[in-house]
């Protein structure tokens, strides 16, 4: 989670800049990032040397059979070059979509694929002008039906035999709406807040409040493990939150702990 939050802060901050660009170079950038000190040196920020299943995390069973080595670093570079090609020509959301799916039927890493397709999407969206760093992560609502996100964004067999067969429209359903669905989500969420220093939020006020949608409360404990800002710092985030009438303090000492404010 730290290394997720680490990565959508310097994406973040990069695309800023306006030098972000899609590239093979930036997606292995993004898995180095997510996969440090949990993958081998050898394995962070490379391309897979190895075939690898996809198996079942409930059943433990071999589902999915990704491409051989030989086809995926060609397919990568197949796939950067359509979206590149097409920016211009198909909707955002749509293509955004495509590239979510191909990456994730791609396969290229041993482990650490799911997190670094996600953050890869959230840049190519952001550079075709819809930039959700500071609304949303993805990660909060996939993982609210975590079973529907792998039926539709996934594949069963064997890559070599469904190659041909391969259907995107379920999940470009299920991807497009659940954009729109946290769009307007978040809309309801917050007030009609100015671009003030005062009044903007930054992404981590806002994985802050999803916290609390998730779980219902959150304390300072909680946030401490959802950032790595001092104290201090985070004192004032609450302050801010708490100033802005978007969250309320409940109980005393040790037990304090925010809620949304239903007001």
């Amino acid at each position: 989670m730290l290394n997720y939050n680490h990565a959508l802060e310097k994406l973040s901050t990069l695309l800023q800049g306006e030098k972000l660009e899609l590239s093979l170079e930036l997606i292995l950038d993004i898995h180095e990032q997510v996969t440090t000190g949990l993958l081998p040196k050898f394995e962070s920020g490379k391309l897979r040397q190895k075939p690898v299943v996809v198996s079942d995390p409930l059943t433990g069973k071999i589902v999915y059979l990704p491409p051989d080595i030989d086809q995926f670093k060609e397919l990568m570079s197949d796939l950067i070059t359509f979206i590149k090609t097409n920016n211009q020509n198909i909707d955002p959301l749509i293509i955004a979509g495509i590239f979510h799916k191909q990456m994730v039927i791609i396969h290229p890493f041993m482990d650490g694929n799911g997190r670094t397709t996600r953050l890869a999407t959230k840049v190519l969206l952001a550079k075709m002008g819809l930039n959700t760093f500071n609304l949303f992560s993805f990660e909060n609502y996939y993982n609210q039906n975590v079973t529907k996100y792998f039926q539709t964004v996934g594949e069963y067999g064997d890559y070599n035999k469904l190659e041909k067969a391969i259907d995107f429209t379920g999940w470009l359903e299920y991807f497009t709406s659940g954009l729109i669905d946290e769009l307007l989500r978040v809309q309801k969420l917050l007030p009609e807040l100015g671009n003030s220093p005062n009044t903007r939020l930054d992404t981590h006020h806002l994985k802050l409040l999803e916290h609390i949608k998730q779980h219902g409360f959150i304390a300072d404990r909680d946030y401490a493990e959802l950032t790595d800002r001092a104290k201090a710092t985070r004192t004032n985030d609450f302050q801010k939150l708490l100033d802005l009438n978007l969250i309320e303090r409940k109980g005393k000492g040790r037990a304090v702990h925010y809620i949304l404010n239903r007001g």
